[in-house]
């Protein structure tokens, strides 16, 4: 598939650190959040303007899914819009608690683990073609998607009985199957869920949830541009190496141990081979496959970035202190460790890993080096902030984000999902879109006047289903 839509879930850590005896549940600074989005719609789910989803996950965790995007930098730009749209509705909370007269501060991080062990996830969705057998492209992908952790790791400073250890993922720890059906328990590199929100017939969604959450622009754009390529190389049957890993959850909790990314794994066929080495091969048969089929000018942009930091990890691991996450973060910890002639098991270490992913700009390190320029940047803050509010122009998101503030504009009660939009006191009048690439907007509009010359409110109108 050339054309293919792009999607990140992300859960976001919460913590509500009291300053005297009264304190938060975090169940009650959740809702605090969703306060300024109540709408017609169910309090804790709620879809935004700019068409993406944002609603409370297992564990009272907060997730901001980004709307449907057609290419890698977009889904990255609207997963940082979900920042954006985050830290706004975090200091209206911050009002809302200091007026229950409670001293503390609220935290969100856009992280994986907490202080306890606990684990939640950062989810790629790739549509696929539904003629690809599903277990033979898992298995033709698991090996790249273990190995790719030395590029797109987030990185986390690790207690164990061993002593401090500096781990290249968060996530890779707490994987314990190749494939499964659940998120939660028994966590897996590929996840079987079948919900494509499209036509089924054609379509299916692949639900990738071993990836890290990246603060970096430029590690967030690689995990997802590379993860492409693969995926269009699969598609057209165009892999012809076997990789397959003789015990891969093993394999991925040793590669996030290793930190030099050298570490050699065994293979079913019984040969070694490194995670550089392996995701070399892949990237070469990127750079034959974009020569002899056709690619997009931002996967080939993709595959460029790959080569350079593969060669970069091989030799120098220096050249990415300011675009790839676990490197950015392990520089500038060991900065302060320097500096203060301390140990990385001193308990400011542990607050600085975490610091790094809190979401505030005017609190997260990783928003200070960013000021600092000390990191690469892919976006621009305008582009940003318009993306807070505005669709992606491609996608049925646009439909989404159109007729939402319309509806707003109107007074018009609606409900939701990815692929229907329903209206009306009753919510009788239905608009299915089951194709993810429709972006005729017109046909929202012109449903919205409608129901206004019609007036639903004292109207009984006969079921209306128009298909996309």
């Amino acid at each position: 598939m050339q054309k293919r839509i792009y999607g990140i879930e992300t859960e976001y850590g919460i913590i509500f650190t009291p300053e005297g005896r009264k304190t938060l549940p975090v169940e009650k600074a959740i809702r605090f959040l969703f306060e300024k989005l109540i709408t017609t719609e169910h309090f804790l789910n709620v879809f935004l303007e700019n068409g993406a989803r944002f609603y409370q996950d297992t564990g009272c965790h907060p997730e901001y899914a980004t709307p449907e995007c057609a290419s890698p930098r977009d889904v990255i730009l609207y997963d940082k819009a979900g920042e954006r749209v985050l830290e706004e509705l975090q200091i209206y909370a911050e009002e809302k608690i200091r007026e229950e007269r409670i001293a503390g501060k609220l935290s969100i991080f856009k992280n994986n683990t907490d202080f306890v062990g606990n684990s939640y996830g950062c989810h790629e969705n790739y549509l696929v073609d539904r003629d690809v057998d599903f277990y033979y492209l898992a298995e033709q992908l698991i090996p790249f998607l273990v190995t790719r952790q030395i590029y797109i790791g987030a990185g986390k400073v690790f207690q164990t009985q061993d002593g401090v250890h500096y781990c290249i993922s968060q996530r890779a720890q707490h994987i314990y199957q190749k494939i499964s059906g659940t998120t939660t328990n028994d966590r897996s590199i590929i996840n079987t869920r079948d919900e494509p929100h499209a036509d089924r017939e054609k379509y299916r969604r692949l639900h990738v949830i071993v990836g890290d959450s990246n603060m970096s622009e430029y590690t967030n754009f690689l995990k997802v541009g590379t993860c492409a390529v693969v995926l269009q190389m699969i598609e057209d049957n165009y892999i012809n190496r076997d990789f397959t890993l003789r015990n891969p959850v093993k394999a991925i909790k040793d590669i996030s141990y290793d930190a030099t990314c050298k570490r050699k794994m065994r293979l079913d066929n019984g040969r070694e081979y490194s995670p550089i080495q392996i995701q070399r091969e892949y990237c070469e048969m990127a750079q034959k496959y974009s020569e002899q089929y056709p690619v997009s000018d931002e996967l080939r942009t993709a595959i460029e970035m790959w080569q350079y930091v593969l060669d970069a990890l091989d030799t120098d691991i220096s050249k990415l202190d300011q675009q790839i996450d676990w490197v950015i973060k392990r520089k500038m910890i060991q900065s302060y460790v320097d500096a203060r002639d301390i140990t990385w098991n001193d308990p400011r270490v542990f607050m600085l890993d975490l610091q790094y992913h809190d979401l505030r700009m005017n609190r997260g390190l990783y928003y200070l080096l960013e000021r600092k320029g000390s990191v690469e940047r892919l976006l621009n803050d305008a582009e940003i902030i318009k993306a807070k509010t505005e669709p992606p122009s491609d996608t049925r998101a646009r439909m989404r984000g159109e007729f939402i503030k319309l509806a707003r504009e109107n007074s018009i009660q609606y409900d939701l999902d990815w692929s229907n939009i329903r209206l009306g006191n009753l919510l009788n009048v239905r608009v299915i879109c089951n194709n993810p690439f429709e972006t005729d907007i017109e046909k929202v509009a012109e449903l919205v006047r409608t129901i206004q010359k019609t007036n639903l409110r004292k109207t009984s109108l006969s079921k209306l289903v128009i298909q996309s």
